[in-house]
């Protein structure tokens, strides 16, 4: 496992738990972010937010909450 915010463009991932408290699991899990969830790295330059694509949305996070997103790289 490894957190969503080392996730190559163009690579994908699916969701293995959320790191962080009561608060920022809950966002994130209204947000799409649920175990089991299959995500797609649409952008992530390593320096500013980065596009995530779960299910048919698209998703804009900042790096430090993408850290707390832990995946499973597949593909």
């Amino acid at each position: 496992m490894k957190p969503l915010g080392f996730l190559s463009m163009g690579r994908s991932g699916v969701v293995r738990d959320i790191s962080g408290g009561k608060s920022v699991r809950s966002r994130l899990t209204g947000m799409g972010f649920i175990e089991g969830t299959s995500i797609h790295m649409i952008k992530n330059d390593s320096s500013g937010p980065l596009i995530v694509a779960v299910g048919e949305g698209r998703l804009v996070l900042g790096q430090g909450v993408a850290h707390k997103v832990l995946i499973e790289e597949v593909g």
